[in-house]
């Protein structure tokens, strides 16, 4: 597994500055948050890393390969996987179709089994896998959009707000699968406004504000730090 390490990245939209020379590191089998208003630019990250966007300056790596030069599809072939604020799942297809769907940097075809092994590593027990990804209700096509994610085995995982809309059962069982994906030897850039998940499972945390990072440290740093008071947490 390889560490991503983000170096001044620049994210630039028309005349609007998203990112402005913002440092990341994120360890292999570690939990890093990303937090700060909304606006800030975290989800124009997670966008650069993945290839939607194009970064204006700096650079994107994740071990020895230079991610910012590849398309977003050699992008998630070279070991990146993410989910998203709003869930994208192919919604007409079957829960086995969307986790096969996920396994694309695997050899072979992935047998019942393993899927129910993905979906128990993301906290759904034993569903019907003939059922309609878009008939599931909202938790768990959440904790779907995680099994798939994770099926392709990759080096990094993205979560983009993954408790939205969770009850606090859900968001507790989150915590596990979380720190499961780490333990399994990925990295995991976790973005989310829930500062009791933030706390119960990343080892760092990273504080944007209008584009520009400012501020790194623990959870319970990150608590006490005046700018990030002042900035995010009122």
């Amino acid at each position: 597994m390889s560490d991503l390490i983000v170096d001044r990245l620049g994210v630039q939209y028309g005349g609007v500055r998203a990112l402005d020379g913002v440092n990341l590191r994120v360890p292999a089998g570690s939990v890093i948050g990303l937090i700060g208003p909304n606006g800030a630019g975290k989800t124009s990250l997670i966008n650069a890393v993945t290839g939607i966007v194009r970064p204006r300056s700096g650079s994107i790596r994740l071990g020895d390969v230079r991610l910012d030069r590849l398309a977003p599809h050699r992008i998630a072939r070279a070991g990146v996987a993410r989910t998203y604020q709003n869930i994208r799942l192919f919604g007409a297809l079957s829960i086995a179709e969307n986790v096969r769907a996920g396994a694309f940097r695997r050899r072979g075809r992935l047998d019942d089994g393993a899927i129910h092994a993905l979906l128990a590593q993301a906290a759904l027990e034993a569903p019907d896998l003939r059922r309609r990804a878009g008939a599931l209700p909202y938790g768990e096509q959440r904790r779907l959009e995680i099994a798939r994610a994770r099926a392709g085995e990759p080096e990094l995982l993205l979560l983009d707000e993954p408790a939205a809309g969770l009850n606090p059962r859900e968001t507790h069982e989150l915590r596990a699968v979380i720190r499961g994906a780490a333990a399994a030897g990925a990295g995991v850039l976790l973005v989310e406004h829930d500062m009791s998940l933030v706390s119960a499972v990343c080892d760092r945390v990273v504080v944007l504000n209008f584009g520009e990072r400012i501020a790194e440290g623990t959870p319970a740093e990150i608590k006490r730090d005046p700018a990030v008071v002042e900035a995010y947490l009122g």
